[in-house]
């Protein structure tokens, strides 16, 4: 299949990841296609109207993947698509972290492409041979990032205070609370018979609980960040979506975090990475 063509299957795969995240329900504290959850700044069609932005910004990052571009590259596309971002929201921020994240996944994927045929198609796009590509081609890059100033951002003021790791960190690592955290969460959900939104919910609460989220932190402080692990917790200790009041309990967290303002955005970014990494390992790429 032309690069072309693969580039758009890969853009397409990340949109839907992001509507997956957004669309999935209960999502304590979280924009959802229901409510605002503890947002009073944007709704679901804020976030409908990003997505819309992004769409050809994950082709031409995929692409740039293919070609084995330098992280340098990679940057200038995802600060465009920032930029675009804001232009269709009116500055606000729904999905900057899923600009990096899922951009170097979409790299990486290209990467992983652009590999000759048979080793190629032997592997398909499995997480493992995925995160490999990821370091291998960007992984130094990534970690000289973390050193990078800080930009002003929220999270990154509120890393810096609670001395939290970040996105940036997150992908300098190889991105292990999706691989090893979150997809196993999905994986082992679906395998027992969940259906694909029971999965979700399953691996977003596991992310709460592993995650150092700086958006948490922002908002509420450590003190914030703790209700959230330990919600998390307490959820997954009772079954997560096995147990069969779960929606209850879920919905019961979501009102919780209203109530103090919680909005675990990271997790949700890492949510949707989970998703894409799922998706880009069932697609056939020939």
């Amino acid at each position: 299949m032309p690069a072309r063509a693969l580039c758009r299957q890969a853009a397409l795969l990340a949109v839907r990841a992001l509507y997956a995240e957004l669309a999935l329900y209960p999502k304590p504290g979280l924009v959802s296609l229901v409510d605002n959850g503890s947002h009073s700044d944007m709704t679901a069609l804020t976030f409908m109207r990003s997505l819309f932005s992004l769409r050809h910004y994950f082709a031409a990052i995929c692409r740039a993947g293919m070609e084995d571009a330098p992280f340098a590259r990679l940057k200038q596309l995802g600060i465009a698509a920032e930029r675009r971002m804001m232009a269709a929201t009116g500055g606000i921020n729904t999905h900057r972290g899923a600009i990096f994240g899922l951009g170097m996944l979409c790299a990486a994927l290209g990467r992983h492409l652009a590999t000759p045929g048979q080793a190629r198609i032997a592997t398909a796009a499995d997480p493992a041979v995925l995160r490999a590509a990821l370091l291998a081609g960007w992984g130094e890059a990534l970690a000289a990032h973390t050193l990078a100033a800080p930009d002003g951002s929220h999270g990154q003021r509120a890393a810096q205070l609670h001395a939290a790791s970040g996105a940036r960190e997150e992908a300098a690592l190889g991105m292990p609370s999706v691989f090893l955290v979150g997809l196993p969460a999905l994986q082992a959900t679906l395998a027992r018979g969940g259906s694909m939104d029971h999965a979700r919910v399953d691996a977003l609460f596991a992310l709460m609980t592993h995650v150092s989220d700086t958006n948490v932190l922002h908002r509420g402080g450590l003190a914030g960040a703790h209700m959230v692990r330990d919600q998390a917790q307490h959820f997954l200790a009772l079954g997560g979506t096995a147990h069969p009041d779960w929606r209850a309990r879920a919905l019961d967290t979501h009102r919780l975090f209203v109530r103090h303002r919680l909005s675990p955005g990271g997790a949700a970014d890492l949510l949707a990475a989970c998703c894409l990494v799922h998706a880009f390992s069932r697609h056939a790429w020939t």
